[in-house]
């Protein structure tokens, strides 16, 4: 076996896996990549470790024992910026869709090439240091918290307030209010939210922009069908009233 990659070596993901073949067959290709890795098949345990925190990454099975693989997005995601990568072998559009809504970032279907899921990985840890290489070289104007209409942003907390009330937001949808909140009444495509967000390099859809914008609506707007912070441009794309 060939020797961990060191840049690698100090990072934690943990698989949320029942079947043992599969997790034991993601276990051998993270430790050879260098990753420290943590296994788990049942879903309520799978929260617990995901609240306690100390991982880097989530790699996430759909369909397991107990609480599935949507309920741990859902009871977990708020508790955590860290990458949730699902792995399943359901592949219809409305999992997927699900599972994005949810919170999830990257989806992969069974059977998987493990090369190419590596790759993922790498590239979500990545994008999460360019993120902290980005947000710890924002000047101090870029940095301070930002309040419109009852809607405060803190980027350096990555917390969010409407009226004094605090909302949990996933990692994307975070940087995608930061984002359109730092660029009034501006309208993006879906297409260029994707890349900015998610990055050039990033694997998926631009469907995603259209769930992240409804959960982020759900969260943040009083009346989400009219919508007062991000408003959509029919036939262009969105913006963010100033």
């Amino acid at each position: 076996m060939q020797e961990p990659t060191t840049t690698t070596a100090a990072r934690h993901v943990l698989v949320v896996e029942d079947d043992p073949t599969i997790s034991d067959l993601l276990r051998d290709y993270l430790e050879v990549e260098g990753y420290a890795t943590d296994v788990c098949g049942d879903g309520a345990k799978a929260v617990e470790r995901i609240r306690a925190g100390g991982h880097d990454l989530v790699l996430l099975d759909l369909m397991l024992p107990g609480l599935d693989g949507f309920d741990v997005l859902r009871l977990a995601r708020g508790a955590t910026d860290a990458p949730i990568l699902v792995v399943s072998a359901r592949r219809e559009d409305i999992d997927k869709i699900r599972a994005f809504g949810l919170g999830a970032d990257d989806y992969v279907a069974k059977p998987f090439s493990p090369g190419e899921l590596m790759a993922r990985v790498k590239a979500h840890l990545s994008k999460v240091d360019r993120l902290k290489s980005r947000y710890a070289e924002s000047s101090e104007d870029e940095a301070r918290p930002v309040v419109v209409r009852g809607l405060e942003v803190q980027p350096q907390a990555r917390r969010v307030r409407v009226h004094g009330r605090e909302v949990a937001l996933a990692q994307k949808e975070f940087d995608l209010l930061w984002f359109l909140l730092r660029n009034p009444d501006r309208v993006f495509s879906k297409a260029e939210l994707f890349e900015r967000c998610w990055g050039v390099d990033a694997i998926g859809d631009t469907s995603t922009v259209t769930v992240h914008i409804a959960r982020i609506r759900e969260k943040i707007e009083t009346h989400p069908e009219d919508a007062q912070y991000i408003e959509t441009v029919w036939g262009a794309g969105y913006r963010f009233r100033a």
